[in-house]
């Protein structure tokens, strides 16, 4: 029963991570208009595009199993950056911490091997 409960756990927390990055890539390529008031944000369209296609590789490593981890630290790395731009642009940091801790147990869950390097550095 365990086994077949980490199962969907970790399906159900993989999906959701590449749902997140897929969403706000697809939001970002598209020139939607809640894309064009971010782009004031990060310094214009053109940077919105080469973040969207980052989005798109970041949600690439993160499916595939062997590129799994170097996807969980670019994704991490890519939301630190995003709580960085909402905390100087006096925006709402909360919706970007949830996804880092969402990314966070995601990996814990994908990679058990990742926690324990953490639990045995502490």
């Amino acid at each position: 029963m365990k086994n077949k409960r980490n199962q969907i756990i970790y399906w159900i927390s993989t999906i959701l991570v590449a749902i997140i990055f897929l969403g706000s890539a697809f939001m970002k390529l598209s020139g939607s208009e809640v894309s064009k008031e971010m782009s004031n944000g990060v310094g214009g369209n053109e940077n919105l595009i080469i973040l969207g296609i980052l989005e798109l590789v970041i949600t690439l490593f993160w499916l595939i199993p062997k590129t799994g981890i170097i996807g969980t630290l670019l994704g991490i790395a890519y939301i630190g950056g995003a709580i960085s731009i909402h905390f100087v642009n006096n925006q709402p940091i909360t919706v970007p911490i949830i996804i880092q801790i969402i990314i966070w147990l995601a990996a814990f869950c994908r990679f058990p091997e990742l926690l324990q390097r953490i639990k045995n550095k502490l």
